[in-house]
């Protein structure tokens, strides 16, 4: 029997949890379950919008700010290589200090960045001033990986797709809010206070260290293991599923980045129609993100990823048409979608991983509490290695689009790119988890035949 919540080390720790007993969960897994994820996703909301502040704050700096275009690019750039880099880390960290009190200190981080912005946001301040506080914003980058390990502990295999989907989507919805926010502000006061976006911000961090301190739980099973951490970095599958964790995630997150500053820079948008239009597709993309994950549930998520891929091509070549042509509704009529499939990918690829780890647990012929061992210790290190590697993604969208403008002075070329790496990840997913995915053959009743072996675990299901 599992016991409940005892306290030690003056936290509020969870010394036995097995989420895969269905009498322990529904007797009272169920409940702790949601709660911590609930307050997961309140903090990593907040860590989503302090990271993506640049790109809304990017269309507040006007000419008096003598920042050009590559230079807002590269602004945007750092502050996603910094979270991109402090995922590692983070992630980790979940089982050295326990989920609640990692998240009462990631929270409380966040202070540092905003309360910078504050006195920095205006014009006079120096570009090196700028990308130094850029680079602090990265803070609420690492957040989703605490966030996702933490939560992937808390699910039975069978919730983790709609878990860990709910619980990214709830954080990756804090890009579009803050764009919200930043189109609340520019129309109603104008463009010339941008650290009234950020005033707001401070008070929601307080609240969301509060009530990480007053809610959330720590798993005393959760330790880390760093035979975990290196077996994950040798596995062929870890860096395989980064790749396509680029395209889906790290497409995200480059383009929440990007989008206003495309929209102002090629299609001559003011901050206010920039900002009108530029929340829509983080929105949608983080709405989506869930149902991602559900499908993978139900249909696998190497199939979900591997149409999903399919349709980004097609999206991603319309934008190349619009670039071209210099339209904007085609342009925005491309986009969207674009923003839509990168959230739906997110949701599937990340079902993937403790899927991958299950299978490969039974092809070793590990069943029950050791399976789910297995499973559980390299589907987290894996988590955080890939959140860790697609977020780069995020960091090369915006380097490639500022390549593209200072060389042609639009998105085309990077536009292009995109849509070719797109290809490449539907091949991969392809070639790896649906090319040789069948099942042994079934052997007739009464024969000492023995069933025909696949090459290969089987991934379809994944």
């Amino acid at each position: 029997m599992t016991a409940p919540t005892s306290t030690r080390k003056g936290g509020r720790w969870i010394e036995r949890w097995d989420p895969e007993d269905e009498a322990f969960w529904e007797r009272e897994g169920k409940q702790v379950a949601k709660r911590n994820l609930i307050f997961s996703i309140i903090s990593e909301h907040v860590g989503f919008s302090v990271w993506s502040m640049f790109s809304v704050l990017a269309l507040f700096m006007g000419p008096e700010y003598g920042v050009d275009p590559a230079g807002k690019f590269f602004l945007v750039a750092v502050a996603s290589a910094v979270g991109a880099s402090l995922r590692i880390p983070y992630g980790f960290a979940v089982a050295r200090f326990g989920g609640r009190n990692w998240t009462i200190i990631s929270a409380t981080l966040l202070l540092i960045p905003t309360t910078a912005l504050m006195f920095v946001m205006q014009p006079g301040t120096s570009y090196t001033t700028f990308m130094v506080v850029a680079a602090l914003t990265g803070f609420g980058g690492g957040n989703f990986a605490s966030s996702m390990n933490n939560i992937n502990s808390f699910f039975p295999q069978r919730l983790k797709g709609w878990a860990l989907g709910l619980n990214a989507g709830g954080g990756n919805i804090g890009v579009p809010v803050v764009q919200w926010v930043a189109l609340l502000v520019i129309f109603l006061i104008g463009a010339q206070y941008p650290r009234v976006v950020v005033g707001i911000y401070i008070p929601l961090i307080v609240v969301a260290v509060l009530f990480s301190a007053k809610y959330m739980n720590n798993l005393g099973p959760v330790r880390n293991d760093a035979g975990a951490a290196r077996e994950a970095a040798k596995d062929g599958h870890t860096w395989i599923m980064s790749f396509l964790y680029i395209g889906t995630f790290g497409s995200f997150i480059g383009y929440s980045f990007a989008f206003g500053l495309v929209l102002s820079i090629q299609f001559g948008r003011t901050p206010l129609e920039a900002a009108s239009i530029t929340f829509i597709g983080p929105l949608l993309g983080s709405l989506i993100r869930p149902v991602g994950g559900r499908l993978a549930d139900r249909y696998g998520g190497g199939r979900i990823t591997l149409w999903n891929f399919l349709l980004m091509t097609v999206a991603s070549g319309m934008v190349v048409v619009a670039s071209v042509q210099e339209s904007l509704p085609l342009f925005i009529a491309s986009f969207i979608p674009l923003f839509v499939l990168t959230g739906l990918g997110n949701g599937s690829t990340y079902k993937m991983v403790p899927g991958i780890y299950t299978a490969k647990a039974q092809a070793m012929g590990l069943t029950g509490e050791e399976a789910q061992t297995y499973a559980r210790r390299l589907g987290g290190a894996t988590m955080v290695i890939i959140g860790s590697v697609g977020a780069f993604g995020g960091l090369a969208i915006n380097l490639a689009l500022r390549q593209s403008f200072l060389t042609s002075g639009n998105g085309t070329a990077a536009f292009i790119a995109f849509c070719a790496f797109y290809v490449a990840c539907f091949v991969v997913t392809w070639a790896v988890y649906l090319r040789r995915s069948a099942t042994p053959t079934p052997v007739a009743e009464g024969s000492d035949a023995a069933p025909e072996q696949p090459r290969q675990p089987a991934f379809a299901q994944v």
